[in-house]
């Protein structure tokens, strides 16, 4: 391990204690707040067929919103970051860490804007308590209304490797031109999206437009919430022949409390491959057990695994995942955890599969 990028990992760890202050969402005025999140990682790998890799990256996401009624509501979300990690530099198909790092914060999407990821405006028509209909326009990303899922859903917070974070298989593409209807009534929701993004991996503009029905499930246990999800593109991805195809998918997220201190999720998703996908189809699941077992109810352990069958000349046969985390609280607005990651890449070459672990340790600071 270079001495100079374990330094930078310390410096990482060092910078969000330093900007540790007690402050979370911070209310300038009754109508303006501040928030966001500050999280530093350092990684390291080795395995089969690996060269040993180590690196940090440091990511920094403010938050600003207007909420002058319950009605109105004007929101933007900003993300900088130094350095990529490992993810530029591992072998492996997936990314250990599914944040948004230097390279992700720039072009976005090939729109030649930096740094801003979201900037909307939500209208919100309320019937009652537990009715309502809210109508969302500006850019937006797709995984804040679909796909969510209680215990992995933030690779800030939660697991950090991409496919553990969401439905790997999946598109969700993020930080981009659209709108969102959300309709809650009761225990139900319906959510339809409708994106322009600005280039795929093909370098084409593409429509994208997805659906959710949810409902949430409260028992003696604890709330479940359980998700179908299905999406859909325009035809501007490319089959093997170079002819243009649409994306169709479709998913289930759920994830249920069983008690105060076990928790479980997970998902499954199915994507059709006539045009060139990595993946197929997902499975993924795991726990989430809460601090409070051993007196520290803040703190928690996830362990998660997803099994990712490779698309048609996708160069996959399969990749699995594996994922052990403790995240330790250590102050109201900072957490440290340690994370340790097992990842393999099955090629359909007869040479060329990978498989190793992944150590990491994460400081997060919310704010």
């Amino acid at each position: 391990m270079k001495k100079s990028t374990f330094r930078g990992g310390l410096l990482i760890i060092t910078l969000c204690l330093a900007f540790a202050a007690p402050s979370r969402g911070y209310d300038v005025t009754d109508e303006i707040s501040i928030g966001g999140i500050l999280a530093g990682a350092y990684q390291y790998q080795t395995g089969d067929n690996l060269e040993k890799r180590d690196g940090g990256a440091l990511s920094f996401q403010p938050e600003f919103s207007f909420h002058p009624n319950e009605r109105h509501e004007i929101f933007f979300d900003f993300a900088f970051a130094a350095g990529n990690g490992i993810n530029a530099i591992t072998e492996f198909n997936l990314a250990p860490w599914g944040a948004d790092l230097e390279d992700d914060v720039k072009s976005i999407n090939g729109r030649n804007r930096d740094y801003l990821l979201t900037a909307w405006y939500k209208h919100t028509f309320r019937f009652s308590d537990t009715h309502s209909l809210g109508l969302t326009g500006g850019i937006v990303d797709s995984t804040t209304y679909v796909d969510q899922n209680a215990f992995a859903n933030d690779e800030n917070t939660q697991f950090m490797n991409e496919a553990l974070a969401n439905s790997r298989s999946a598109l969700f593409p993020g930080d981009d031109v659209g709108g969102v209807v959300e309709w809650e009534i009761g225990s139900f929701d319906v959510t339809a999206l409708g994106m322009n993004v600005g280039e795929n991996e093909d370098g084409n503009n593409y429509n994208y437009f997805a659906g959710q029905i949810g409902y949430r499930l409260e028992t003696l246990l604890g709330q479940g919430n359980y998700r179908w999800i299905v999406e859909l593109t325009s035809r501007e991805f490319l089959d093997k022949d170079g002819n243009e195809e649409r994306l169709l998918g479709t998913f289930l997220s759920c994830d249920q409390e069983l008690g105060e201190i076990f928790g479980v999720w997970i998902r499954f998703g199915w994507q059709d491959d006539k045009a060139l996908v990595e993946y197929d189809y997902l499975l993924s699941g795991g726990i989430n057990i809460t601090g409070k077992w051993y007196g520290r109810e803040y703190d928690n352990i996830g362990v998660g695994y997803a099994y990712l069958n490779g698309g048609d000349d996708s160069g996959f046969d399969y990749t699995q995942v594996a994922e052990a985390y403790w995240r330790f609280v250590l102050h109201e607005y900072f957490a440290l955890t340690a994370d340790l990651q097992y990842m393999a890449d099955e090629c359909q070459a007869d040479e060329g599969d990978i498989s190793g672990v992944i150590l990491g340790i994460r400081g997060t600071v919310e704010f």
